[in-house]
C-alpha cells in the first residue's frame, strides 16, 4: 500500500470512529500543539538533556502567540503528514510539500539544504545521476531525498527504499556500519554525522532541496499562517535565528575528516588511561566529564607531558601563575591538572557577569581559558563600541579576532591578544565533545554533585525517533501508529 492509499485509509477510518478530534485554534485551545521529529538536541554540561533548535524557535513562537506549547513526537515524515491533514496538531515541523501534503499550507522557508546520495568513503560506487539506475538507497519514508529519488524515474530507476520509524542519523549510522550500501539524505543531517562518522562522503547531488517549513491544515485559516511567516521573516532580520542556528549547529564541520578519525582513534587508545581521572573531576566540580575530557584533547591531545613554547604544560596546558592559584604543584601529573583546569573553568564562568546566560556563559568561559579573563574583558569592552553584544558568543566569536590589530588593543590596558586561537579552542571543543557524548556514557557518581553550573552545549542525538527533549513541564507524546508500510527494521 502506497503512502497515498494510506493516508486515505486512515484519513476515512479517523472519520467513521470519530476518533480524530480537530483541535481548536491555539488561542481557544489554550496550547500550540506541534508536531515534529526527533532532531539533533542540547545536553547539558552535567550528562542530561535538553532542547532542540526547533524546539527552541517554536516556544518563541508559542510566546509571541501567548499560549504554551505542547510538542508530539513523531515517527517519520508519513506520521507527521497524518496528524497535520488530521487536524490534530496545529502545525507539522518540518514537512516537504508533495502530492500526499498538497492540502496543507507551507510557511516561508527557515532555510533549504541541498539533497545527496551518500556511501562509505571505502566503497567504489555511483558518481552520476544515471549511476544510481538499479541501485538500492535508503531514505527516511516521506522525505525530501526519497521524493528526489522518485521523481528521476522513469529516465532513471533507483530501488528506493523508504524506511519507516528510523531517522536521517540512524540510516547514515547503518551506512557507516556496512549494513547498507547508499543513503540518501539532505546536507545537514550529512555534515552533523560527518562528526561522528569522518569516512562517510556525499557522491551524487540530487535534483532539489530541501526546504526547511511548518505545514499548516486549512482548518486553522490563514491567521495562523500569516502569524508564522511575520515571524519568521523578522525572526530572520532581528538575528534570533542565526544566533539559533549558531548556537545548535555553529561547530558543525570545525575539524577535517583526518583529525575527525584521529580523535575517534585516541578516543580508543589514549583516553581510557585517564577516563576514571576525568570522572572524579566531575564529582568535584559539577561538569560532564566528558566535556573536561574534550578540552584536555584541544589542549594536549590527552599527552600529560605535553610543553608549549610559551610554557604552558600538561594535560590541560596551565600556566605556572595558574597552577600556583589552584595548587597544583606539578603540572606534568595527569590527575592535578585535570582537576585543576576543570576548576580553572569553573571558576572563569564564574567570574563572567549574571547578564551572561547559558550556553554562552560556558563558551565565552572556554575562551577565556585560552585568553585569560583580561583579555576577555577587553575583548567584551571591543564588543561594546562595535555595538556587539559582549554577552552573546555569536557576536564575541567576530569581535575576539580583532584583538590581534593595533587598531583595536591599542587602546586596551590588557594590550594584544590571539583572539582568533580562542575562536578555534572553543569550536573545536564544541566537536569533540558531541562526539565523546555518542562514544563515551556518561558518569552518574555514587553521591550526587550539585554542578557548579549547568551550561548547555550542543549534542546531536543519534537516538530512536521516539525520544527527544521537552521544556520543563511538558510531556511527550506519541500518536499510535499504523503498521509500517516499506520497511521499519534496520537491515541486519
Amino acid at each position: 500500500m502506497n503512502l497515498s492509499i494510506r493516508l486515505l485509509a486512515s484519513g476515512l477510518m479517523c472519520l467513521a470512529l470519530a476518533a480524530c478530534q480537530r483541535l481548536e485554534a491555539p488561542d481557544r485551545e489554550g496550547v500550540l500543539v506541534v508536531a515534529l521529529m526527533a532532531e539533533p538536541s542540547y545536553q547539558l554540561s552535567d550528562g542530561t538533556q535538553a532542547e532542540g533548535f526547533t524546539q527552541d524557535f517554536v516556544r518563541l513562537f508559542a510566546k509571541k502567540l501567548g499560549v504554551p506549547v505542547r510538542f508530539h513526537i513523531a515517527a517519520d515524515a508519513a506520521e507527521l503528514a497524518e496528524l497535520a491533514l488530521q487536524g490534530r496538531v496545529h502545525m507539522a515541523v518540518y514537512l516537504d510539500a508533495g502530492p500526499t501534503t498538497k492540502e496543507l499550507s507551507f510557511s516561508v522557508t527557515l532555510g533549504n539544504r541541498p539533497l545527496w546520495v551518500v556511501q562509505h568513503s571505502d566503497l567504489v560506487g555511483p558518481q552520476s545521476l544515471s549511476e544510481l539506475d538499479g541501485r538500492e538507497i535508503h531514505a527516511p519514508i516521506g522525505s525530501a531525498a526519497a521524493q528526489a529519488l522518485l521523481s528521476l524515474a522513469p529516465n532513471v530507476q533507483p530501488k528506493v527504499i523508504e524506511v519507516r520509524d528510523h531517522n536521517e542519523m540512524e540510516i547514515l549510522q547503518w551506512l557507516n556500519e556496512d549494513r547498507i550500501a547508499l543513503a540518501a539524505v539532505d546536507e545537514l543531517y550529512l555534515r552533523l554525522a560527518a562528526n561522528l562518522y569522518p569516512e562517510l562522503e556525499a557522491v551524487v547531488r540530487l535534483p532539489g532541496s530541501r526546504d526547511f517549513r511548518w505545514a499548516f491544515a486549512p482548518v486553522y485559516g490563514k491567521d495562523l499562517l500569516e502569524m508564522a511567516n511575520q515571524f519568521i521573516t523578522e525572526s530572520e532580520k532581528n538575528g534570533v535565528l542565526p544566533r539559533l542556528r549558531d548556537r545548535h549547529f555553529g561547530y558543525v564541520r570545525r575539524i577535517d575528516a583526518d583529525g575527525l578519525q584521529t580523535f575517534i582513534d585516541d578516543s580508543k587508545s589514549i583516553l581510557p588511561r585517564y577516563r576514571h581521572q576525568f570522572q572524579l573531576a566531575q564529582e568535584i566540580t559539577g561538569l560532564d566529564w566528558r566535556l573536561i575530557a574534550a578540552l584536555a584533547y584541544q589542549e594536549s591531545k590527552w599527552d600529560p607531558q605535553a610543553t608549549s613554547m610559551t610554557s604552558v604544560r600538561g594535560m590541560m596546558m596551565l600556566t605556572e601563575d595558574t597552577a600556583d592559584a589552584l595548587h597544583v604543584d606539578n603540572r606534568l601529573d595527569a590527575m592535578q591538572s585535570i582537576r585543576g583546569g576543570a576548576r580553572y573553568l569553573v571558576q572563569l564562568m564564574e567570574q563572567l557577569p549574571p547578564s551572561v546566560v547559558d550556553p554562552d556563559r560556558l563558551w565565552l568561559a572556554l575562551a577565556a581559558y585560552n585568553l585569560g579573563m583580561g583579555h576577555m574583558n577587553g575583548g567584551r569592552a571591543i564588543a561594546l563600541k562595535l555595538n556587539k553584544n559582549p554577552d552573546s558568543w555569536f557576536d564575541m566569536k567576530s569581535v575576539l579576532p580583532l584583538m590581534s590589530q593595533p587598531a583595536y588593543y591599542e587602546r586596551l590596558k590588557s594590550g594584544r591578544a590571539r583572539g582568533g586561537e580562542a575562536v578555534i579552542l572553543v569550536e573545536n571543543v564544541r566537536s569533540y565533545y558531541s562526539l565523546l557524548a555518542h562514544l563515551e556514557p556518561a558518569h552518574v557518581p555514587m553521591l550526587s554533585v550539585t554542578p557548579t553550573a549547568k551550561l548547555n552545549t550542543k549534542i546531536p542525538s543519534a537516538g530512536a525517533a521516539a525520544v527527544t527533549s521537552v521544556g520543563a513541564g511538558d510531556t511527550p507524546s506519541r500518536i499510535p501508529q499504523t503498521p509500517a508500510v516499506i520497511r521499519s527494521a534496520p537491515p541486519k
